[in-house]
């Protein structure tokens, strides 16, 4: 490999957000997509959370994976908005092609979704979706 290596977790960051931002089923079920949430944010919103970027190298060209978790917010009672808000984010994302400046989009794959009540306000729900994003240097 004579070319540098490059880093894909903020392209991929935004390619994610310009998707989710950009349909209109998805932000008429939600007040936003944050990556630093407002103190005053109402719910239901999704917001980025934790990720990590790995090395994906292969055939003399470098490649990341990046896997990337979004978090669901709700506090309508039981979780039926957090599933929907999560379906539609897995119809998004699951295996359709992104625009990642910098880098070329191989794939997207849904890896799971949890969802969990919080302890200490019981109204307010909390589901994640995670995703692996593979791109390779363009």
């Amino acid at each position: 490999m004579t070319e540098a290596p490059y880093a894909a977790l903020t392209p991929v960051q935004a390619a994610v957000y310009a998707a989710l931002t950009s349909d209109l089923l998805l932000t008429d079920m939600i007040t936003g997509v944050f990556d630093d949430v407002p103190e005053d944010v109402v719910r239901p919103y999704v917001a980025f959370g934790e990720s990590t970027e790995t090395p994906d190298n292969a055939h003399g060209q470098f490649g990341r994976e990046t896997v990337l978790t979004l978090d669901i917010w709700s506090e309508y009672g039981g979780f039926a908005e957090a599933n929907a808000i999560a379906f539609r984010l897995n119809e998004l994302l699951d295996q359709q092609p992104l625009v990642i400046t910098g880098c070329r989009h191989v794939y997207t794959a849904f890896e799971f979704a949890a969802t969990f009540r919080d302890p200490d306000k019981p109204d307010l729900r909390h589901a994640f979706t995670r995703f692996r994003i593979v791109t390779s240097k363009e």
